[in-house]
């Protein structure tokens, strides 16, 4: 092309539509050039982080809702059936909750342990016990602390309150509890009863004879214990047992390839069913925390008896989900505390809401699994058994409340009865069900064991409603960090996973078929 047909094109673009400048550069009026607008840029992640996190969000709003219809329907003073109706759309989403428990426990236990080799699953074991000591042991020191500065109960005279009737009980008791049903007698029964020690009273009358001849008589009243059985989802038998047939089949392993599929699909099921069930969490939530605040009669009376006590409660559990089991995540694992919590924050809300982390356990394997990357063999077995063995925040509440009692009754409290009460706390713990307020059984015990009156526990339930989420809550935090610090410690021994694909897979294989 030579120079005159370049100059006559370039006229020719001049012609079309062109601009002269007074430089001469020509621009095409063709060519749009729009400014940069960063609403475009911004606009697509948003949707992008609302789709992700639409029910997080729904929840939250439902959190909200839940706290403004409570205290507005709690100046009506509403009565008990209209309670109950507040109540009934979270009591439904509860029962839901609870009905898919005893298929996750069992299924992915099994799944869980069959893909472990024995030297695994033992130090999976170990690991996972020795993190629920320490945090029992830590969440007592910081009760113990919290109570020795800020004093709560001390300056006050027993009010004389009762307590509903509770059968007596010993320390013992609570750890042969423990190991019968870790050994459950009948795999079948574990499903829906589990051991628990009974006292039989037992009335004689004694005759005692004076010096005159006269006679009277007294009735002497005897209490005989007897292992018995109480209805209840026995989760450590179950785990129990489902950890040894898991490892049977990896024994077995070829002959067993069925025996397995069957268990590995049934886990992915349940957890594609739970997770339909989840939609209903803003509801749910909303209605469980409405029914909480409007049964609470006189919230300041309330809060000005037992100020120093929730304050003590309030402050040692923030401090142990926020400061301690944060540390103790990044010293052991290298990872970024602030985005390990961001990423439980559903399981929880879930734990908060419902008062029992045993229903927060799907969502969080999900947390666990899907995003912070963690081995499903690992959480399949330690999610569960956390939710049967660790209770930091219950420790720290049994704790505060035994030396809030013992102060409240006008006992001193000595050096040697607070130890007691630390270590007695540390290891009950372990045996606290993963149920409203259970919590309150262990604290008799341990009062019953050191001669402390419990009749002023009735106190306790005036701020259960708010102190049994704040523990739960912290409760799932715990279990989420075992889950990870064991993961960390025994990653190397896991081996290569037998397990084609893990939950969170299949169920976005079959929530985008439908």
């Amino acid at each position: 092309m030579d120079t005159q047909t370049k100059a006559s094109e370039l006229e020719g673009l001049t012609n079309n539509g062109g601009t002269e400048l007074t430089n001469g550069v020509t621009m095409n009026h063709d060519v749009v050039v729009e400014p940069f607008d960063p609403r475009q840029s911004l606009m697509p992640k948003l949707r992008l982080f609302l789709a992700a996190n639409i029910m997080l969000i729904l929840t939250c709003v439902g959190i909200v809702l839940g706290f403004a219809i409570g205290f507005g329907v709690r100046e009506l003073h509403p009565s008990k059936d209209a309670l109950m109706w507040i109540g009934m759309p979270g009591e439904l989403f509860l029962r839901m909750l609870k009905m898919m428990i005893l298929p996750l426990v069992v299924c992915s236990v099994i799944t869980g342990t069959a893909s472990l080799d024995p030297k695994a699953n033992g130090k999976i074991s170990a690991v996972t016990f020795a993190y629920v000591i320490i945090t029992h042991i830590i969440a007592c020191v910081i009760a113990i602390v919290l109570c020795l500065l800020i004093k709560p109960g001390e300056g006050k005279s027993s009010v004389g309150s009762s307590l509903v009737d509770q059968e007596p009980m010993e320390t013992q008791d609570i750890f042969a509890d423990l190991l019968r049903n870790m050994i459950p007698d009948n795999m079948v029964e574990a499903t829906f009863r589990k051991a628990h020690t009974r006292y039989r009273m037992i009335e004689e009358t004694v005759s005692n004879n004076s010096i005159n001849g006269t006679s009277t008589f007294d009735t002497l009243v005897t209490a005989t214990k007897y292992a018995s059985k109480t209805d209840g989802l026995n989760v450590l038998g179950l785990i129990g047992v489902s950890t040894v047939i898991g490892i049977a089949i990896n024994k077995v392993k070829d002959k067993a390839s069925i025996f397995l599929g069957f268990f590995s699909g049934a886990t992915d099921v349940v957890l594609v069913i739970i997770r339909w069930l989840f939609c209903l969490t803003p509801v749910g939530v909303a209605s469980l925390i409405a029914v909480s605040i409007a049964g609470v009669a006189d919230l300041s009376t309330t809060f000005s008896q037992l100020g120093k006590f929730l304050l003590t409660v309030c402050v040692g559990i923030l401090l142990h989900q926020f400061i301690v089991l944060p540390v103790i995540l990044f010293v052991t694992t290298r990872r970024n505390p602030l985005a390990f919590l961001l990423s439980i924050v559903r399981p929880y809300m879930i734990g908060f809401a419902s008062t029992s982390s045993a229903v927060a356990i799907p969502e969080m394997l999900d947390a666990c699994e899907r995003r912070n990357k963690i081995d499903s063999r690992v959480c399949r077995f330690v999610i569960p058994l956390c939710t049967t063995i660790n209770a930091d925040g219950s420790a720290i509440y049994i704790t505060s409340a035994a030396i809030f009692i013992a102060h409240f009754t006008g006992r001193d409290v000595m050096a040697s009865d607070i130890i007691i009460i630390g270590v007695l706390t540390a290891v009950a713990a372990m045996a606290v069900p993963s149920v409203p307020s259970a919590s309150i059984v262990t604290l008799v015990i341990i009062l019953t064991s050191l001669n402390i009156p419990a009749n002023d526990i009735a106190l306790m339930f005036a701020v259960e409603w708010i102190l049994d989420r704040l523990r739960t809550a912290c409760n799932v935090v715990s279990h989420t960090t075992c889950a990870a610090v064991t993961y960390h410690f025994c990653k190397k021994n896991l081996g290569p996973c037998d397990v084609m694909e893990t939950p969170s897979d299949v169920e976005r294989n079959i929530l985008t078929k439908i």
